[in-house]
């Protein structure tokens, strides 16, 4: 059957995946375009997904779907540790990775550190949906540097760390996020029975291979790797994650433990992780595994460099 196009009227935003693959978008309204001291960031309302936060020209989140990433990026690794008491977040200018941290009753200190002070400052004032506040809760310490900096500050502190750092692309800031000298300042930040996640980049067939390096240098860190993805519907992409860790298995939990965790910690409002997702997430499929087994490690020598 054939299909009705159309064109569009009015700004379109276009993200380059590849050289061989661009998505766009339709803009209804501009709030907020600037160049920081680091990256662009553009705040924009999309026809369709509402309200959203691109960097240097690629999508972040948007309203419609942000859960769809945050309590993915977040809740896998918080329900895997028994007692998560000190979290620190790396990146997650939007306050979301945050606020899905804050979610737990079981937190008395979470650590925010993202680089950029403007693009943070754009997102407290345009979009409090995603923060709902987080930056003001008295558990929060909000730090302006290098994240990489801050982590190797700590020894043996953190029960949980986020890494919601934006790809390393080579004009950006986190190349060297990546990397296995990084994994090891975090895993070293960490207590004994610590827990990373990390935001791995697209789990698609086409460019999956910064997710693939990834978990093959975690594995070189971390005795416990498990990658697992989900599917992000402003991302038009399955996306990949790494939950590495010091001593405790995702897979070990049950859903019984992971709905007790739930109710004890007070954890409400979840729309896309529960104890049943969970499992789903971890099932990736046999082209990931091959293009993991294929994979390199990062290093400060030999970062990612993004070749699509």
């Amino acid at each position: 059957m054939a299909a009705a196009h159309h064109v569009c009227g009015g700004l379109l935003l276009s993200e380059t995946h590849t050289d061989a693959v661009m998505y766009t978008y339709r803009v209804k309204n501009v709030m907020q375009m600037a160049r920081t001291k680091f990256q662009d960031a553009w705040i924009v309302d999309l026809y369709g997904y509402g309200k959203a936060l691109f960097l240097d020209k690629k999508i972040q989140s948007a309203l419609l779907d942000e859960y769809m990433f945050h309590e993915p990026m977040v809740q896998p690794g918080m329900f895997t540790h028994p007692n998560p008491q000190r979290v620190l977040v790396a990146g997650g200018g939007e306050g979301a990775t945050l606020r899905e941290v804050l979610r737990h009753n079981t937190v008395k200190e979470a650590v925010m550190v993202d680089i950029d002070d403007e693009l943070v400052a754009f997102c407290k004032q345009w979009m409090p949906e995603w923060h709902q506040g987080s930056f003001d809760d008295p558990r929060t310490t909000l730090i302006h540097d290098d994240a990489r900096k801050i982590i190797a500050q700590y020894r043996n502190h953190f029960d949980v760390i986020v890494s919601d750092l934006t790809d390393p692309l080579e004009a950006g800031p986190s190349q060297m996020l990546f990397t296995k000298e990084f994994y090891q300042l975090v895993y070293d930040a960490l207590t004994d029975d610590g827990v990373l996640t990390v935001q791995s980049g697209a789990g698609d067939p086409l460019y999956p291979y910064l997710y693939g390096c990834i978990v093959r240098t975690l594995q070189e860190v971390f005795p416990v790797v498990r990658p697992y993805w989900c599917f992000v519907a402003s991302f038009m992409l399955p996306w990949g994650f790494v939950l590495a860790s010091k001593k405790h298995d995702p897979l070990a939990l049950t859903a019984e433990a992971i709905a007790q965790r739930i109710e004890e910690r007070g954890v409400k409002g979840l729309r896309y992780y529960d104890p049943f997702t969970h499992f789903g997430m971890f099932a990736i499929p046999p082209y990931l595994r091959e293009v993991i087994a294929q994979a390199r490690v990062l290093t400060d020598a030999e970062p990612f460099n993004w070749e699509a």
